[in-house]
């Protein structure tokens, strides 16, 4: 045989073909091995580190003991109340010289001085040049600011139908000075707890009316969530009182034919109501100290029916915190004598109005408060 033989009768050597990059099925075997042994580990030390911290949380009180809330969907943000710029066109006055002008003419203290301090929300000119001051620790007051007298009209001490006052917010007077229809936000929170008070839903605010002359004081409404703004009719035939945590104003007949007697003025709301006061149209501002977007989300509104939630987040979170999560767009709205929209001032970004608490109309002007921001604004009417 020759060469040439011998070397056709010789078995051909296939090429191995490794898959994987190259690796032999040994070295996939040991690699997946690894791999799988590594995720078994990672998983073991999450699971020791989570279980134990959720214990740990479950463990924790919540300052809250929200129940669930049950909201219609928020309107459209089309029409009149499309979203604009127009709050952008406002200026800031004594801006970094204020702390939370809640109402026009009002300069607060810091919260942790606020029990003892005192902290005024609300404020009215009354008929002989005084004015009439709501605050939320202390109760109501009449100011001389001529004279510099303050007279204490109310106390917070004082117990209404067995129940204590700890949160007195807004406040309106008659023309002649007699009648004063005032909110008790809440007996269980103070006002440095406005947020806890909103995310639980307590039910337990109150609209009062308290007499000048006879010191008597009247429970009109009860069992209100987060009672707030109040502002008296033109004819004085009702009272307006806004319902922040439901994104809705109530209306309590004070005479005429329905005395006593209460309804919905407007209801849901495009963000949750603070202060009204009157509009030169007849009818009412309001500032809206949260929106509620659609489209968009509210998150105010998803958490309203999740109340376990609402618990888990204030275990791990304070107030000030959740409040660095809450949108910063500024709303304001004008409704009619009937409560429908006339129009709506906006400020998305809050670049300039953030967290709107009263709107003032004076002259040409309307005058913003906040109820966190550190100044006014001014706005001119002409430029909207």
């Amino acid at each position: 045989m020759g060469e040439a033989d011998g070397l056709r009768q010789r078995r051909r050597v296939q090429p191995q073909v490794a898959a994987d990059g190259g690796r032999t099925p040994e070295a996939r075997d040991g690699s997946s091995f690894s791999g799988r042994v590594f995720r078994v580990t990672f998983l073991m030390l999450a699971v020791s580190l989570i279980v134990p911290l959720l214990g740990a949380i479950m463990l924790l009180d919540s300052p809250i003991d929200p129940q669930p809330l049950s909201f219609k969907e928020p309107p459209l943000l089309l029409g009149v109340l499309q979203p604009n710029t127009k709050l952008r066109k406002a200026e800031r006055l004594f801006e970094n010289q204020l702390v939370g002008p809640e109402s026009i003419a009002n300069i607060g203290e810091t919260q942790d001085d606020e029990p003892a301090c005192g902290r005024p929300l609300g404020i009215r000119a009354g008929p002989n040049g005084t004015l009439f001051v709501a605050d939320a620790y202390k109760g109501l007051f009449e100011v001389n600011p001529w004279k510099r007298e303050v007279k204490l009209l109310l106390s917070s001490d004082t117990p209404i139908e067995g129940r204590k006052m700890s949160f007195v917010n807004d406040l309106t007077i008659t023309r002649d000075g007699r009648k004063i229809y005032f909110t008790d936000s809440s007996s269980k929170w103070q006002r440095r707890d406005y947020l806890l008070l909103v995310m639980e839903g307590t039910d337990d605010g109150r609209l009062l009316e308290y007499d000048t002359e006879t010191k008597e004081v009247k429970v009109l409404l009860d069992q209100l969530r987060f009672p707030n703004g109040v502002q008296l009719s033109p004819a004085e035939d009702f009272v307006l009182v806004a319902e922040t945590t439901m994104a809705r104003i109530r209306r309590f007949y004070v005479s005429g034919l329905m005395k006593g007697g209460a309804d919905l003025f407007v209801e849901n709301l495009p963000g949750f109501p603070d202060n009204i006061r009157p509009s030169s149209s007849g009818g009412y501002w309001v500032g809206m100290s949260a929106i509620r977007s659609n489209p968009g989300f509210s998150m105010l509104d998803f958490l309203s029916e999740r109340p376990y939630i609402k618990r888990m987040i204030f275990k791990l979170f304070s107030q000030e915190t959740v409040m660095k999560f809450m949108p910063r767009y500024s709303l304001v709205l004008e409704l009619s004598d009937s409560g429908a929209v006339r129009r709506s001032l906006h400020d998305p970004d809050g670049q300039v109005v953030t967290y709107v608490s009263e709107v003032h109309e004076h002259g040409r002007y309307l005058y913003l408060g906040s109820f966190r921001a550190p100044f006014l604004c001014r706005l001119s009417l002409q430029s909207v």
